[in-house]
């Protein structure tokens, strides 16, 4: 599809998702334009390979003579460069709907599961990077060592996240599948885990009788769904791996991520010392589980895109492994007023081990607020500790006053960690000191 275009546009550009599709279009010469509401680090790695970005949503952006356009799934409808280009006669796909037809004519790896997909991806884009697989990756990130969220390779190789939500993993034909988890999410689409579970069972339904399942063997709800599913391709509890893995980053769940690359890795013909080498080297991605620099007063900042109750208790668990002594302080952000509301009381039991919580406004990303749910509802409804002389947890909105309130109430090997899927991030770019800047 994209090799028979000259000229196609992309309406939000700025996506992780989106721009990648739109930074492999243009690294194959093709002609490339797009708009989003503002600009992003995203937006901006498409201006310098010279693809035309617009700020703002409007008719008069959409080039006439597109061959192409390709939408993030947080467009809606009513999109006035959408309207145009259905007027114009111009094929329209989505994004999921690409990734789908790239699938189709290459050996596709895809990483499922509620939680760890980036993680997961990243781990095993290194391990085809570096093994001289020369792979093509598109993450729902960004690569440490490459800095990218897209890799173009020239092999046959394809790995991509394969996300859940409204059943766009579906576009999809994986010959291998990882299943990482099945998890309560995404329930402004589905209607109960059931209803998620189903979706999981026709992904892997997809899988040809000659592919390969990686799972993981303790989680229920993936057991539960490979017993109904009609498939016979061949199944692998990743957490049966033998080898003795190690990993530069913390954690129980990064470790289970590390042994589904591993177990992937290997079917691919990447030998065991091989990859025991590529991962003892792995260090992250951007925005999980990431050392942003220090506080003039020496507090240690981190940033993790965990946004889900489970993701939430995980990276805290692995943070208390890596700092078992020092103040851990949250700033929360909460992603999307839907799976805050219904996901309330889990989210609220997710913070136990952390010292002291700063919650923050929603962040709407494509919702609307409707005024039956807010930060301060889940401050409510976190525990009060054993002991202590008041709530654990606070509602701050402003985030002047949570930058100041940080500067001002926070010491030396204190933990400062930025906990969520939106922007809360930038609050912990403001507060760094200046040597930390000078050494990144």
């Amino acid at each position: 599809m994209l090799d028979h275009a000259k000229k196609i546009h992309f309406i939000g550009i700025g996506g992780v998702g989106v721009s990648a599709i739109a930074r492999m279009a243009r690294l194959k010469g093709i002609k490339v334009t797009g708009s989003d509401i503002s600009m992003s680090k995203m937006a901006e790695r498409i201006q310098t390979i010279h693809g035309e970005i617009f700020i703002g949503h409007k008719r008069e952006n959409l080039p006439q003579d597109a061959d192409l356009v390709i939408y993030s799934p947080a467009i809606t409808s009513d999109n006035p460069e959408m309207i145009y280009a259905k007027e114009l006669n111009i094929p329209i796909y989505s994004y999921p709907e690409i990734l789908g037809m790239i699938s189709r004519d290459m050996f596709t790896v895809a990483i499922s599961g509620t939680h760890g997909k980036t993680t997961t991806t990243s781990m095993l884009a290194e391990l085809f990077i570096y093994g001289n697989l020369d792979p093509t990756v598109v993450i729902g990130g960004l690569l440490k060592k490459q800095e990218d969220n897209f890799v173009l390779g020239g092999s046959k190789y394809f790995i991509v996240e394969a996300c859940e939500y409204k059943e766009s993993f579906l576009n999809l034909n994986p010959n291998i599948l990882i299943i990482l988890n099945i998890d309560n999410d995404h329930l402004d689409y589905y209607k109960d885990i059931e209803h998620v579970k189903t979706a999981f069972k026709k992904l892997i339904e997809k899988v040809p009788d000659d592919g390969y399942i990686v799972y993981n063997g303790e989680d229920k709800n993936i057991v539960d769904v490979l017993k109904n599913a009609k498939t016979n391709a061949q199944k692998l509890n990743y957490l049966e791996a033998k080898a003795e893995i190690k990993i530069a980053v913390p954690g129980e769940h990064n470790l289970k991520n590390a042994k589904a690359a591993f177990t992937t890795a290997r079917l691919t013909g990447l030998t065991e010392n091989t990859a025991l080498k590529i991962l003892k080297n792995y260090t992250g991605t951007w925005r999980r589980f990431e050392f942003m620099g220090n506080t003039e007063k020496g507090a240690l900042i981190y940033n993790d895109y965990g946004h889900h109750p489970t993701e939430i208790k995980a990276t805290l668990k692995a943070m208390k492994e890596q700092y078992p002594s020092n103040k851990l302080i949250v700033v929360f952000q909460p992603h999307l007023f839907s799976r805050t509301k219904l996901l309330l009381d889990d989210f609220a039991k997710s913070f136990d081990l952390a010292d002291e919580i700063i919650v923050t406004d929603i962040y709407a990303a494509r919702e609307k607020d409707d005024k039956t749910i807010s930060a301060e509802d889940l401050v409510k409804k976190i525990p009060l500790r054993q002991g202590s002389a008041g709530p654990v947890a606070k509602y701050v909105g402003s985030a002047i006053e949570i930058e100041n309130y940080l500067k001002h109430n926070t010491n030396k090997d204190d933990i400062i960690l930025f906990q969520g899927a939106g922007d809360v991030y930038k609050i912990g770019e403001e507060i760094i000191s200046k040597s930390s800047r000078r050494q990144q």
